[in-house]
């Protein structure tokens, strides 16, 4: 169960930014004199009343009055005036004084319809010319109320849910908007664009008003998938699964209403449907239509999202005449929405689902075996055969629903659609023992459709299922299957166990319990395969030349039968070995070999596994521009293909995201890195998360950040690269956050992590291990400030030194040697260490900011902050110029804020310009002689007492510098002030 959300209006405002900047100018324009109008749309809870509390905060932070008003739905007839009665009568004392507001107020009392008034005599009661005359007076008693108060103060008049406004607000409205000039008055008015059919009363006025200049229409469209992400991750206050965050994001389609009203729903059982509250709120549109309308919306429910016209005419049952009036009215409420190619849809999922639920049982499976049956004439078009499945499922026709099942699932696969495959194919089992032998498809067996399902769960991003259904399928083949076929059954299991982080045992019994089968058989594609995975998983125990044998057979096997999928794979691994003897060039040749010949006969699987391994040579050799555009390519291919999150497709995609944010285009970078649009297993998920942190770490959106890795803590043992990339993110986190101290914590719990893992001297540790040396130097540069001992910050960090020297050494590069990666991370590790020591040697740092051009930028310009600053304290004042402008110019193109923040920090207190040459401290100061004096005692921790005894000047005397201190650094308190003045260099700790 979830943590209850927070509901309502306590969370950020999410992507309303354009919007709220035209209200927020829309309040100024009043309140300068320029009287206008906006007209807020949008459907019922996308945020309208939100963002109307929203302007109305800003605007009474500018001095302005808000008076709101709300329309109640009261019928056709409603409440006459109510918003506008409503929203004066927060200043009903104003309204003294204008007997014609009585209509408003009737303790004002209405004025003597036989007293002339305003030069104009009543004609008598009861007539229409009456009516008319006192709905003028009572119209420019409001419009006059509302012209006094605005001479006192602006006036923002908020009236809501015009949709349901009466005959006399409107006219009202109206009214009001034709004569806005000069007043600081702004109307505000809101009203769902989804409850306006084609005769609704309000379309005419609106037409009507937005011809007027003073007035604006402003549309709230529903959040984009993004954005829909973003409100729900803010709503739900703590963790949040992201399968949770994704169904909620999905249903709720960008509504924020319903977003809420889902995630209340989830936090109390994530296994239920619509919610209550949300289904009544969504039925009673569908309540008003008439009962030809709800039936045909009811009929359109079954079909799904989508019914086309032609499907729904056939199962309906309805004359023509009347079938068209039904839907006419169901498309004039914003029930259904015509779309192209002469198909219905539902305005929105929920509202389908809703309407669907309502449905009772018989009436549901009736509806359901009518869709069926005229499904089952639709043979071979695209779609029909899931459709069929579907129907027939919930029609109890199980027969029909497995043939279908079977055939939409070998459908989806063809048009590169796994998930989809696999889902058709999951059904297809569960459905295989509840159907007569007899009656199953012929040529089709059970262990045929579980390999099928391994195959595409693997293709979907969902290994772990795939491990499943292939031990299924072994344990299901029974003696009449050939050698090759079962060796192909544990071959694809060893692949399948291969790709999930701690299954390499398991997939080495897999590989030899296959190669055992085909070993003294002739040769085949099948003994050609398992001897390429052979390969590739003894290359994964280091049992290099083993690898190489199997490889190579494979290669001369494969060769021997034409078998050219095979062949590239083995041909693959040659080539990875090729690369770990130090031979890149001849490793890269060899991989585009393989790409070519993997692409000659399809085998996408194998061609993805070269262009990965090919990105990831570039990558480690430091040529970022080639690695970026092949690992692109591959991306493509990969999408193209429908392959995205297979095994090879996540690879490309985590090293895209990589490789992006190394060479400086991190908006590719953080594109990369979303999460999948469907279910994928958590390690998939769980692995681009981890690698996409990077970016949010290094723009700041540090409270995303603290979310996102307090998540994946909980998945670090499904891969090793989850608390590699993690441990060091977190340490970074810290440390722009000035804790240190926690910095220093995730690095040992990383480290920890990987040695209880077995592993040694992993590469990654260098990174580490000089993000620890980091925060071990804050700690100690703290430490001497406050003249405490600092010998144990140095013997750790002399320690993580040692390792990282000592994995530089032992560990196993890819490439043979230590790449430009590495090398430039043992320079930062080296350079953090003098650092640490005390001494910032700018020789050292200056090698680390040299040992990063090879094109990561972002770290090469944390490197040259710490240049800089090693630079200054050896007076070199011009060369730290230099590295600081250059830093900024990357933090400001990255969005890098933290980084600019900390550059521009001690800019200002070297009194260094980053737009242009060095500007020496004592050309510029805003303080006067005394104002200095009693602003450095006040940061030495005085009482202005204790100031004025020091200087010789009254406690009055101190309190009138500070106050003109405080005006100049723009700080409300005096512990303000020191800090904006430490912060600008102002004041120095010596």
């Amino acid at each position: 169960m979830l943590v209850m959300p927070r509901l309502g209006s306590g969370i950020p405002l999410v992507a309303r930014g354009r919007e709220l900047r035209a209200l927020r100018s829309a309040v100024s324009a009043a309140a300068a004199g320029r009287a206008s109008a906006v007209l807020l749309a949008g459907d019922a809870g996308v945020g309208k009343t939100r963002m109307t509390e929203e302007v109305g905060g800003y605007a009474r932070e500018q001095g302005a009055l808000v008076l709101t008003g709300r329309c109640l739905d009261a019928g056709e007839a409603g409440l006459p005036y109510l918003p506008v009665a409503e929203a004066l009568a927060q200043v009903r004392d104003k309204a003294v004084g204008r007997p014609a507001l009585g209509r408003l107020f009737p303790e004002i009392g209405l004025p003597d319809p036989g007293r002339p008034e305003s030069g104009m005599a009543l004609p008598p009661a009861g007539s229409r010319a009456e009516q008319d005359i006192g709905q003028l007076q009572l119209f420019d008693g409001v419009h006059g109320m509302l012209t006094d108060l605005a001479e006192r103060s602006p006036v923002v008049l908020v009236l809501e849910d015009l949709h349901w406004a009466d005959a006399s607000t409107r006219s009202l409205l109206s009214f009001l908007l034709s004569r806005l000039r000069s007043q600081r008055l702004l109307v505000l008015g809101t009203y769902r664009g989804d409850d306006l059919h084609r005769r609704h009363p309000l379309r005419p006025l609106l037409a009507e008003l937005v011809r007027l200049p003073q007035v604006e229409r402003i549309e709230l469209a529903p959040f984009g998938s993004a954005d829909t992400r973003a409100f729900v991750a803010a709503l739900a206050e703590g963790r949040l699964p992201e399968r949770v965050l994704r169904e909620v994001a999905g249903r709720s389609e960008g509504n924020a209403f319903f977003a809420e009203e889902l995630l209340d729903a989830y936090a109390a059982d994530d296994s239920v449907g619509i919610p209550a509250t949300l289904v009544d709120v969504l039925l009673a549109r569908v309540e008003r239509l008439s009962q030809p309308a709800q039936a045909v919306v009811r009929v359109a429910a079954v079909a799904g999202r989508r019914v086309p016209d032609a499907r729904l005419r056939e199962v309906a049952g309805i004359d023509e005449a009347g079938l068209d009036a039904a839907l006419r009215e169901a498309v004039a409420h914003h029930v259904l929405v015509p779309a192209d190619g002469e198909v219905y849809t539902f305005r929105h999922a929920l509202m389908r689902e809703a309407v669907y639920g309502d449905l009772l049982p018989g009436e549901r499976v009736r509806l359901h075996a009518a869709y069926a049956h005229q499904l089952a004439n639709d043979v071979g078009i695209r779609g029909a055969a899931a459709a069929l499945a579907h129907h027939s499922m919930e029609s109890h026709a199980l027969p029909t629903a497995l043939a279908a099942s079977i055939t939409a699932a070998l459908e989806a696969e063809r048009l590169g659609a796994p998930a989809e495959s696999l889902e058709h194919a999951e059904r297809a089992l569960k459905l295989w023992e509840a159907v007569p032998g007899d009656r199953r498809p012929p040529g089709v067996t059970e262990m045929a459709l579980l390999q099928h399902a391994s195959w595409v769960a693997v293709m979907s991003g969902d290994p772990e299922r795939a491990i499943a259904f292939a031990k299924s399928a072994v344990r299901v083949a029974d003696d009449t299957v050939t050698p090759e076929s079962a060796a192909k059954l544990h071959r694809r299991l060893a692949q399948f166990q291969y790709a999930v982080e701690g299954r390499e045992d398991e997939a080495w019994a897999s590989i030899e319990q296959a190669w055992r089968l085909v070993a003294e058989r002739p040769p085949s594609a099948d003994q050609a395969w398992v001897l390429a995975v052979y390969a590739t998983i003894l290359r994964s125990h280091r049992r290099a030349d083993e690898a190489r044998e199997r490889a190579e057979r494979a290669v001369a096997v494969a060769r021997e039968v034409e078998a050219g999928g095979p062949e590239a794979d083995a041909l693959i691994t040659v080539a990875i070995l090729d690369e770990a003897r130090g031979h890149s060039d001849e490793s890269r040749e060899l991989l585009n070999t393989a790409m070519t010949r993997a692409k000659d006969v399809e085998a996408i699987t194998v061609e993805l596994r070269a262009r990965y391994s090919l990105s990831v040579n570039l990558y480690e050799a430091g040529r970022l521009d080639e690695a970026a555009r092949v690992v692109d390519e591959g991306v493509e291919r990969a999408r193209c293909t429908g392959l995205t999150w297979s095994t090879y497709g996540l690879e490309l995609r985590v090293i895209q995201v990589v490789i992006r944010y190394a060479h400086g285009d991190w908006d590719g970078s953080e594109a990369a890195a979303e999460p999948p649009g469907h279910k994928v297993s958590s390690t998939v998920s769980a692995r681009l998360a981890a690698v996409g942190a990077y970016v949010t770490v290094g723009r700041g959106r540090f409270a995303e950040a603290e979310r996102l890795l307090a998540e994946l803590r909980a998945d670090w043992h499904r891969d090793l690269q989850i608390p590699l990339a993690t441990g060091g993110v977190g340490a970074e986190l810290a440390i722009w956050r000035g804790r240190p101290d926690k910095a220093v914590e995730s690095v040992r719990e990383a480290l920890d992590w990987v040695a209880r893992a077995g592993e040694q001297w992993v590469l990654a540790g260098i990174r580490i291990a000089a993000i620890g040396i980091a925060a071990y130097a804050d700690l100690a540069a703290t430490a001497r400030r406050a003249g405490n001992e600092v010998s144990t910050f140095t013997t750790e960090g002399a320690r993580l030194l040692a390792m990282a020297r000592t994995t530089a050494e032992c560990g196993s590069p890819r490439t043979g040697v230590l790449g430009p990666e590495g090398r430039a991370w043992l320079a930062r590790a080296e350079a953090e260490h003098t650092r640490l020591t005390g001494t910032s040697d700018p020789d050292t740092w200056r090698a680390a900011v040299d040992a990063f051009d090879y094109g990561a930028v972002y770290e090469q310009a944390l490197c040259r902050r710490r240049h800089a600053e090693a630079l200054l304290t050896a007076d070199d004042r011009e060369a730290a110029a230099a590295q600081l402008r250059a830093a900024d110019a990357t933090a400001t193109r990255l969005g890098a804020k933290p980084l600019s923040d900390a550059l521009h920090k001690i800019a200002r207190r070297a009194r260094v310009s980053l737009e242009g040459a060095t500007t020496p401290r004592d050309e510029v100061d805003p303080f006067t002689p005394r104002e200095r004096a009693v602003l450095t005692l006040v940061a030495a921790g005085r009482t202005n007492r204790q100031v004025g005894e020091e200087l010789f000047i009254s406690e009055k005397t101190v309190s009138v510098h500070l106050s003109r201190i405080m005006a100049k650094l723009g700080a409300s308190r005096r512990t303000e002030a020191v800090a904006v003045a430490y912060d600008r260099g102002l004041l120095t700790d010596h």
